[in-house]
């Protein structure tokens, strides 16, 4: 009998923005998440941590931390899945932010935005 794969789940990502309590807010009143934590980060910097029980975004920054990324160098863009699409829209454009590419198709609707360093989001819901 063969070995079962392992199963695993992403616990959190690590990302770099310039004002990560500005992130930490839109992504609380976007998600209904928390914030985990927050303190100096092992090394040139600080970090908020917001998510749920078993996982979440860092948000980390430091005086190196400049913003203006291009998408996909390297991250194309992170997806989040909500009850209610309209409202996550609502709440985007609340903090100042643009949603676009809006759609239809399996496995359900979606909408993109960018943050104010260039991170591309994209929020989908399967309601």
């Amino acid at each position: 009998m063969a070995n079962p794969s392992p199963q695993g789940r992403l616990e959190h990502a690590n990302i770099s923005v310039t004002d990560p309590e500005r992130s930490a807010a839109l992504l609380i009143e976007l998600l209904g998440w928390k914030e985990r934590w927050r303190g100096p980060s092992m090394k040139f910097g600080r970090s908020v941590h917001v998510g749920a029980d078993h996982d979440y975004i860092a948000l980390y920054t430091g005086d190196h931390v400049k913003g203006e990324y291009e998408k996909g160098q390297p991250l194309n863009h992170i997806a989040f899945t909500v009850g209610d699409l309209d409202a996550a829209e609502s709440v985007v454009k609340s903090h100042g932010l643009k949603p676009f590419g809006h759609d239809d198709y399996e496995p359900g609707r979606r909408f993109y935005f960018f943050d104010w360093d260039g991170i591309e989001f994209e929020v989908v819901s399967y309601e």
